[in-house]
């Protein structure tokens, strides 16, 4: 997702009003749809509206996954809003709602972290342990009592759904259907410049200076161990794998990339975000550090397991007084989607921002033609064909943009590379601040506050929020041309035919 283009002209009124109105849409309970809890449920709900109350008041509140009207204890992120229609049977429906208090359990647990002691008085809690305990029983509670009543088990199925993150007003002010043509423009130029960089470093004689290489120091287990794990893990009712703190982080571990970093100055140092002396976020680069997190994908009737990696950088430094693209902390997401035996599909990548949405597919995964070529679809500038068993993957990045220019099987061994730890990437929602306490990286709008663009001022008609800023997983938009998240629960599976094994 990128574009360099000039502002948009003119625009249909029936294409107005029609976005308009979508923009309009509300994720609220109608009153006809209330179904009230038993008496005994109801001071779990006083509970949570006035721990809500408080988590507000401080402007604490955690983007990550969807709040469900109506269920207080639940949350919501793409993927399992994808089984909302689908999903039957007693057994089924818990693991449902038992994913969706865990997306709220862990939401909370940071918002409980970054509120002050004075909220916590207000709450007569106690600590801020026996808060967490009080929300960890109250969602039990609630969603036991709601299991047991079908009325409430259909307004859930009616509003467990993720609204996208498009502002369908801006679509319409920005008269969105002309605008889109220079647009279009322009994300065909970054294309053929991208394209011409992998050529560039794929063609570059063997003593070109290739950077600093970073590896990963701990050592948790083979490939071949982390596919075993793959083929016994359990599953729940959904379908979904369990895994173990330490089944997670070996997963992580076996397929962790080799970054390779073109770097002529500090900002493109790998390192660990923070809050400075200000309080603005800033990066730590005294030590390399990529965050991780294990999620999912649908693929038919399959639930496929998804490694992703965050890196993050100081800045991309300004070209000249007026850059549109430049300003404080980078990074780069890299993503491989497994096959039921453990082994890659398909790799992917974007920016912390939701920009530069490139695919890379193995063997394992055809290319589908896109429904409307108008629209972003999958920019595929390098496929990775078939990998040999046990293949760590190296990702090029250039200096200072932090494109990437090249990925490849690395077969340097990475003998020489600096080492960079695998850290859990929730870790990023409870950071301290200076004079003490703690804050979330990411804003209630999940929003990095101060890594904006100088772009958001241009782009604003696409609909995607404060353009090229930062921004918390769930809440990429990766494309100007259409609608696409990165983590869309269909995403691999409508723009690749993949081989399970």
């Amino acid at each position: 997702m990128r574009a360099i283009l000039l502002l948009p002209g003119a625009k249909a009124l029936a294409a107005v009003a029609a976005l308009w109105v979508a923009g309009c849409a509300s994720l609220d309970i109608g009153q006809g749809e209330v179904v009230a809890r038993p008496a005994e449920d109801r001071q779990c709900e006083a509970w949570f509206a006035a721990l809500d109350a408080q988590v507000d008041a401080a402007g604490v509140r955690d983007a990550e996954a969807t709040r469900v009207a109506g269920f207080p204890q639940l949350r919501v992120d793409r993927f399992l809003a994808s089984f909302r229609g689908t999903v039957k049977g007693d057994h089924a429906l818990a693991a449902w709602l038992e994913r969706m208090r865990e997306l709220d359990r862990n939401a909370r647990a940071a918002e409980l972290a970054n509120l002050p002691e004075s909220a916590i008085v207000s709450l007569a809690a106690g600590a801020k342990s026996s808060a967490l305990e009080r929300t960890d029983a109250c969602g039990r509670q609630l969603v036991a009592s709601d299991l047991r009543s079908p009325g409430r088990m259909a307004v859930l199925r009616a509003h467990a759904e993720v609204p996208d993150d498009y502002l369908a007003w801006q679509r319409a002010l920005g008269l969105y259907p002309l605008a889109r043509l220079p647009f279009s423009a322009g994300v065909q130029n970054w294309h053929d410049e991208a394209l011409a960089e992998f050529s560039v470093a794929r063609t570059a004689p063997p003593d070109t200076p290739r950077g600093l290489s970073y590896a990963l120091a701990q050592q948790k287990g083979s490939r071949a161990a982390a596919e075993q794990i793959m083929h016994r893990a359990a599953r729940d009712a959904l379908g979904v794998p369990r895994f173990t703190e330490q089944q997670r982080e070996q997963l992580l571990a076996a397929h962790a990339p080799v970054l390779e970093v073109q770097t002529t100055g500090d900002y493109d140092r790998l390192g660990r975000p923070r809050f400075d002396a200000r309080g603005l976020p800033s990066v730590d680069i005294s030590r390399p550090v990529l965050f991780g997190r294990v999620a999912w994908t649908r693929y038919g009737d399959q639930t496929l397991v998804q490694l992703a990696y965050t890196g993050w950088f100081p800045e991309r430094p300004a070209e000249g007084s007026i850059d549109l693209l430049g300003g404080a902390l980078d990074g780069v997401v890299w993503r491989v989607t497994l096959g039921p035996d453990g082994a890659p599909l398909v790799y992917d990548t974007i920016h912390p921002c939701g920009c530069y949405h490139m695919f890379f597919p193995t063997s394992r995964a055809e290319p589908r033609e896109a429904p409307d070529p108008q629209d972003e679809w999958a920019f595929v500038p390098a496929s990775l064909g078939v990998l040999p068993a046990g293949t760590r993957i190296r990702i090029r990045i250039a200096t200072r943009t932090h494109y990437l220019i090249d990925v490849a099987a690395d077969d340097s061994g990475s003998a020489s590379a600096m080492r960079y730890i695998l850290a859990d990437e929730n870790g990023l929602r409870v950071l301290p601040l200076p004079g003490g306490g703690t804050r979330s990286l990411y804003g209630p709008d999940g929003l990095v506050a101060g890594s904006e663009r100088l772009e958001r001022f241009l782009f604003w008609p696409m609909g995607v929020p404060s353009a090229g800023t930062m921004r918390q997983w769930g809440r990429h938009a990766t494309a100007f041309l259409g609608r696409r998240h990165f983590d869309d629960a269909d995403l691999i599976e409508r723009r690749f035919r993949l081989e399970l094994r």
